[in-house]
């Protein structure tokens, strides 16, 4: 078996942060961007100088996206949000779930056509309330997938044909076809991961169109082919790992957001690092990402 992973997990931003999420490489500006849900926050991380810059969310952020206008669409507890990194403002586009207060945004990702895909789930984590989403080109928010208590991901194909999404309660992943007009069809197993393995959290897609799943409680990062063949399992030095993006020049360098918030103090005193932002390199690249320019 050929391993990917060239260096070790380095912790690059101490921020002890209860749950990061939604790691994203942004190529306008060569920087890393990210939420923090739980001490509502948008990150941005620039490996090359090393600043490092957070902006106070109005809501729980799970994701923070670029969109063809120059700006941000970010995921908060209320619905999809305009975010304007220059003057820190947000402004509501729609909220998917009127109805579902408990519910809040969790981890979204721009296929190659441009459009929006985002997750919901229910905050305290228990009623089957989360659904996919695909925003449409008239601004509205299209349920694509059956119902779950955590939604994670989804993540797309490197030809765009293939979106994965999580249940991560059930520890099951998911593959669909995209078709031409959005829709989701030839809904799949893909892999599952017992939960005492580790629940599998936001998903990733290199350019050989392997998908990489954190492991919530599960130590590591698993990569698996395009069949659900398990290729490699990255440990980490903390617990839980939400999510990964491939960044940098060249998109060899992966970025780690973790959590802390399930730790007891015996726990938090034997992970230090958890909540905290990691990189490390490898050898097979990201795919280089897609700004939103489908319904906003």
């Amino acid at each position: 078996m050929t391993k990917v992973q060239k260096s070790e997990p380095v912790s690059v931003w101490d921020l002890a942060a209860p749950l990061l999420e939604g790691p994203i490489w942004v190529d306008r500006d060569q920087a890393l961007w990210f939420g923090c849900i739980k001490t509502p926050r948008v990150h941005r991380y620039d490996p090359a100088s090393g600043e490092r810059r957070s902006w106070a969310a109005p809501g729980q952020c799970g994701f923070v996206l670029p969109s063809a206008d120059g700006k941000f669409i970010a995921g908060l507890q209320t619905g999809l949000h305009r975010f304007d990194p220059v003057t820190g403002g947000f402004e509501l586009l729609v909220d998917p779930e009127p109805n579902l207060p408990g519910n809040r945004l969790n981890d979204a990702t721009v296929d190659s056509s441009g459009r929006l895909w985002f997750g919901t789930m229910d905050d305290g984590e228990s009623a089957a309330t989360g659904t996919i989403y695909r925003l449409g080109a008239d601004g509205r928010a299209v349920a694509s997938a059956p119902p779950v208590a955590i939604t994670n991901g989804p993540a797309v194909s490197p030809d765009g044909r293939t979106l994965y999404h999580v249940d991560t309660l059930g520890g099951h992943v998911y593959a669909c076809t995209i078709a031409d007009d959005g829709s989701l069809t030839d809904r799949r197993l893909f892999v599952s991961i017992p939960n005492d393995e580790g629940y599998p959290d936001g998903p990733a897609v290199d350019a050989e169109g392997c998908v990489w799943i954190g492991l919530y409680t599960g130590w590591g990062i698993r990569r698996y082919s395009p069949k659900g063949e398990l290729l490699e399992t990255l440990r980490m030095p903390v617990d839980a790992i939400t999510k990964v993006a491939f960044g940098g020049p060249d998109r060899r360098t992966v970025f780690a957001t973790t959590a802390n918030k399930h730790h007891d103090a015996e726990q938090a005193a034997a992970q230090p690092l958890a909540g905290n932002l990691f990189q490390f390199e490898v050898d097979v690249p990201g795919v280089a990402g897609t700004e939103i320019s489908v319904g906003v």
